[in-house]
C-alpha cells in the first residue's frame, strides 16, 4: 500500500519487516506516502490509527507484522472563502498544481490584517486545492500553499491541488531542487558575481526583520549583475538555493546594495533620478521570473517564466 484513497473508509495495513525498529509515525508515513509526518502524528494522537486494535503513541516502535487500522479523519477545513474578484494570472493549471503569476500588492494567504482578498481566496474560486497543510498553526488559512513570496514582490508561485502534490513539492523545496530565479534592481556597489552563504534568523531588535548575521538556519543566494544602469543601480539576477523569508532583500541590504524601493530593508536613494524611479515603483524591485520543479504526477521537469510587470519594466527604462 503506497497511497491514501480519497475516501474516509478505514484502511487495513500490515507493517512489513523492512520497517522493524521504526517509530510508528514514520512507519505509517512510509505506507501512506502522500501524507506528512505531522499529519500522521496528529491522526495517531487522535486515536485514528490502531495497532493490533490498540491506541499507542506516535513514538512507539514497531516490530513488523503489526496490523494497522487507519481511519483518516476529515481534513482541516479552510477558513478562507472563494473570491472570484481577486485578480492574478494563471500560467499553468492541471489536476495536481496551479502555477500563477502573482501581482505585486497581493497577499498570498490570510493573515493578521489580511483576512480577505488574498491569493488563496482567488484560487479557491477556481476549484479544488490540497487539504490544508497540517504543519503550522495557521494551516487552515493556507490550503495548497507550499511556498510564498512577499506582498510587494511579483512573480511565479506554485500551489498544490492534491495532498500528493503538496507533499512532493514540499520535499523538493526541502531538498533545494526547485529552480527559482528573481530579477531585481539593487542600489549600491556590487561585484559582477556574488555568492552569499550566511546564517539566517529573526533580527534581534526588530521583529519585522530578518538578518543574515545570526540565526540557526543557513541562507544561500547567488547574484549576477546583468546590466549596469544609471545612478548606481544594477539590474541583477538572483538564484535562490534556499528560500528563507525576505532572503534576497536581507542579503542585498547587508551586502550594501538594498533593493530599489524596499520599504523595510532599503532607504530612499540619494540620486533624484533613482529616487523618482523608486517612488513610481512604490515597492521593492523584485520579480520572481523563473520557477522550475519536477511535476508531482509525471516526474518530468517543468519550467515556467513570467515577464516583468509594467511597473518593474518602467523602472528599468527610467534608469537606462
Amino acid at each position: 500500500m503506497t497511497g491514501l484513497a480519497t475516501g474516509r473508509a478505514p484502511l487495513e495495513l500490515v507493517v512489513p519487516a523492512s520497517l522493524a525498529g521504526e517509530r510508528l509515525d514514520r512507519a505509517v508515513v512510509a505506507l501512506l506516502s502522500d501524507r506528512s509526518r505531522a499529519e500522521i502524528s496528529r491522526w495517531i494522537s487522535e486515536g485514528a490509527v490502531l495497532v493490533d486494535g490498540r491506541v499507542v503513541r506516535p513514538s512507539a516502535t514497531v516490530r513488523g507484522g503489526e496490523r494497522l487500522v487507519v481511519t483518516p479523519p476529515p481534513p482541516l477545513p479552510s477558513a478562507a472563502k472563494p473570491d472570484p474578484s481577486v485578480v492574478f494570472r494563471v500560467v499553468h493549471a492541471d489536476a495536481a498544481v496551479i502555477v500563477v503569476d502573482k501581482p505585486a500588492g497581493l497577499v498570498v494567504h490570510p493573515s493578521k490584517g489580511h483576512w480577505e482578498g488574498t491569493l488563496v481566496h482567488g484560487l479557491l474560486a477556481l476549484g479544488d486545492l490540497a487539504d490544508a497543510d497540517p504543519d503550522g498553526e495557521d494551516a487552515a488559512l493556507r490550503p495548497g500553499i507550499v511556498h510564498r513570496i512577499d506582498r510587494g514582490t511579483s512573480g511565479l508561485l506554485v500551489v498544490a491541488r492534491t495532498a500528493v502534490a503538496r507533499e512532493a513539492l514540499k520535499a523538493q523545496f526541502s531538498a533545494h531542487t526547485i529552480e527559482r530565479v528573481y530579477d531585481a534592481l539593487a542600489v549600491g556597489p556590487l561585484a559582477d558575481r556574488l555568492d552569499l552563504d550566511t546564517a539566517y534568523g529573526r533580527h534581534p531588535r526588530d521583529r519585522l526583520k530578518f538578518t543574515g548575521k545570526s540565526g540557526e538556519k543557513r541562507a544561500r543566494t547567488h547574484v549576477v549583475v546583468v546590466e549596469r544602469l544609471a545612478c548606481g543601480v544594477a539590474r541583477i539576477e538572483c538564484r535562490l538555493e534556499t528560500g528563507r523569508t525576505h532572503q534576497i532583500r536581507v542579503h542585498l541590504s547587508e551586502a550594501g546594495a538594498p533593493l530599489l524601493g524596499d520599504p523595510l530593508y532599503g532607504r530612499p536613494p540619494a540620486d533624484p533620478r533613482a529616487r523618482a524611479a523608486a517612488d513610481a515603483l512604490a515597492r521593492q524591485a523584485l520579480h520572481a521570473r523563473v520557477l522550475g520543479f519536477d511535476h508531482p504526477t509525471t516526474g518530468k521537469r517543468v519550467r515556467f517564466e513570467a515577464p516583468w510587470p509594467e511597473d518593474f519594466a518602467a523602472a528599468v527604462r527610467a534608469l537606462r
